[in-house]
């Protein structure tokens, strides 16, 4: 789980060197902070995608020319590039390279906004991927990763990296202000992501969180997220369960997601490793040790969101999720 260049990918389609005109590509969705590693782990998911096509057009600009879907929320994104994530990513591109061309851009959503699935990230993602097949030198992963930073701002308004970086690198990352590391991922391990009908904004959920915590509770956190990496890195199970506990985000964004409490105890029930909110929620995850035990727990899980009286979609994935890759250039 390598954070390879795409470039070699791009460059066997072309051998000419000619840069094509026009690139598509998606960004896959993502589970964010993983719950004990807020604003700075997040693994992708192989379930819905948003998808982008770029053209490159003569005039010094970037447009977006569409954004379609039949996602709830993809009619009130902003066609005005510097207010949109995709938009003001390609912008950053533009200026740091200083590129004498510019970006017209459509998107279509598969992700939906206020989910807690990475939605605005996706967008800005996978428009830098499709981009980057169009440059003559296209960058590394790393190298893009600052404007995706640069774009996801756009729509959270600070610059983290949780959703971007699995989505760039696929699987689980961490990621800092400047760095993404990709994280070991044992072949077994398995998620159970579930979005409810219900939206929460991403603004409103880290409102909630602005009051000081106690030492005492961060020692704790830290404990668990040491736990966590020490699990991943160990491919053990117990110590991903000890580790998967959030006792900072997820005891105050609980209460914004009608259900959760029998939703996450329904995960656990079914043999979770643990179970917390996906990103901002309302999503839910929660992690397996085997496909089938998230199959059933998926079920279960929808179950408790339709008691609380909301309808819901499941999503069983790899947590070695998928990255965001180009899907054919002209």
């Amino acid at each position: 789980m390598s954070a390879a260049s795409p470039s070699s990918s791009i460059s066997s389609s072309h051998h000419s060197g000619a840069a094509p005109r026009q690139a598509r590509a998606f960004a896959p969705a993502s589970v964010g902070n993983i719950g004990v590693g807020f604003d700075v782990l997040g693994h992708s998911i192989d379930g819905p995608r948003d998808v982008a096509t770029v053209r490159r057009i003569d005039e010094p600009t970037v447009r977006i020319r569409a954004i379609r879907g039949d996602v709830p929320g993809a009619d009130s994104l902003p066609l005005q590039a510097a207010r949109n994530t995709a938009g003001q990513a390609l912008i950053s591109l533009r200026d740091k390279l200083g590129l004498s061309y510019g970006f017209e851009l459509e998107l279509d959503k598969g992700i939906a906004l206020g989910s807690g699935l990475g939605g605005s990230a996706a967008s800005c993602v996978a428009a830098l991927v499709a981009a980057n097949a169009l440059l003559a030198q296209p960058l590394s992963r790393e190298e893009l990763y600052e404007f995706a930073l640069d774009g996801e701002s756009v729509s959270s308004g600070s610059r983290h990296g949780d959703n971007v970086a699995p989505m760039l690198l696929g699987g689980v990352v961490m990621a800092t202000s400047t760095r993404m590391i990709p994280l070991s991922v044992p072949d077994w391990l398995y998620a159970a992501v579930v979005h409810p009908d219900q939206v929460l904004e991403t603004r409103r959920a880290r409102a909630v969180l602005a009051d000081p915590y106690p030492l005492s509770q961060v020692v704790k956190q830290s404990a668990h997220l040491a736990l966590f990496l020490t699990g991943l890195q160990r491919g053990d199970a117990q110590l991903l369960r000890e580790g998967l506990i959030d006792l900072l985000v997820e005891p105050r964004r609980a209460p914004l997601i009608p259900g959760f409490a029998q939703v996450k105890a329904a995960a656990l029930e079914h043999g979770a490793l643990g179970a917390s909110i996906s990103g901002a929620g309302p999503s839910c995850f929660a992690w397996f040790a085997s496909k089938v035990e998230a199959q059933v727990a998926a079920a279960a899980m929808r179950i408790a969101f339709a008691e609380a009286g909301f309808d819901s979609r499941a999503y069983v994935t790899p947590v070695a999720g998928p990255r965001a890759e180009t899907i054919g250039t002209e």
